[in-house]
């Protein structure tokens, strides 16, 4: 690949440069539970994509609501767009376990798993596309996004951005240094279902994008697009803003801990990167006692830590903070 910057890159394709490459259907699988109030968003914003190779499948995570109702009424415009339109409804248990209900439906190139209480811009799909086909050497690719209250109105970032010229972010990602916003990213199909070839992800009750993403960005770079091509929307009972007691917020951070041993057994990692997620989980205890209060768990997280190498002095700044 010529030896150009991805900023550059992409102020030439914004200039019209002239974009080789096949067009590729791009599946999008996305859970919803409860979601009548807002999956009409996302469906929406599906439909107004300028993408015009496109499958939607939905997954109803065993609502109580009217979700299946409001679903089913879209059914007429996907077809006018010529499009497949699924809809999988299951029990209820959590996202990772409906989402797995979609995955052997997927049939395009590209595949996205955008949250259904948020919704894509009109050019997030092309353009990504677009990018994928113009640089055939990347495997995936991801945007940014924006934040907005209920009311549509702007509002701060609440994930990291990181640096956007960082391409492998596996453990940017993990360690929270930059963003696992799920509608932001797009991967190739056949290349996530060689990770997944039962197509199929570990279901756990704390999400599905650490396991969506992590052992891909773990084996693959992924570029940034500079552009705004999602939004989240953060309103009370949001997929992003929902408050835990913290019994449930233990529970969440032994969830994800379990899920980590899980995705680096799936990405095969050295001893000494497993040592690295083992001080990820110490730092995160260590977090979490220090919220509630606990002191003779923040001292056996230090210890921990102590023990995975981290040295004295480190041990003393956070002890200070």
């Amino acid at each position: 690949m010529e030896n150009v910057s991805l900023a550059s890159r992409w102020e030439i394709r914004e200039r019209g440069g002239k974009m080789s490459g096949s067009k590729g259907l791009v599946s999008c699988v996305t859970p919803v539970y409860n979601g009548e109030g807002f999956v009409g968003r996302l469906l929406n914003s599906v439909l107004g994509q300028t993408w015009p190779h496109m499958e939607m499948i939905l997954v109803d995570d065993g609502s109580e609501d009217n979700t299946l109702a409001v679903a089913e009424s879209y059914r007429e415009r996907f077809a006018q767009r010529g499009w497949r339109y699924e809809i999988v409804s299951g029990t209820h248990q959590n996202a990772s376990a409906a989402i797995n209900l979609g995955l052997p439906l997927v049939t395009g190139e590209f595949l996205i798993w955008p949250d259904s209480d948020d919704a894509l811009e009109p050019q997030s799909v092309e353009l990504r596309v677009r990018f994928l086909q113009e640089n055939p050497v990347y495997r995936c690719v991801r945007s940014m996004m924006r934040y907005v209250d209920g009311r549509g109105e702007p509002i701060p970032a609440v994930e990291a951005t990181g640096s956007l010229q960082q391409e492998r972010l596996f453990w940017e990602v993990l360690e929270g240094r930059s963003f696992v916003c799920c509608g932001c990213y797009m991967l190739r199909t056949e290349e996530f279902f060689g990770i997944y070839p039962g197509r199929h992800i570990p279901e756990y009750p704390v999400g599905q994008n650490f396991q969506m993403l992590l052992p891909y960005l773990y084996r693959y770079a992924c570029p940034t697009i500079p552009e705004k091509l999602y939004t989240v929307y953060r309103h009370p009972g949001s997929h992003s803003q929902r408050e835990l007691t913290a019994g449930q917020e233990a529970q969440k951070y032994r969830d994800f801990e379990r899920l980590a041993d899980e995705i680096a057994g799936l990405c095969g990692l050295a001893p000494r990167e497993r040592r690295r997620v083992q001080r990820w989980k110490l730092k995160r205890r260590y977090a979490l006692a220090k919220k509630h209060r606990k002191r003779l768990q923040m001292a056996a997280a230090c210890v921990g830590l102590l023990l995975c190498g981290e040295g004295q002095e480190q041990i003393k700044k956070r002890l200070k903070k």
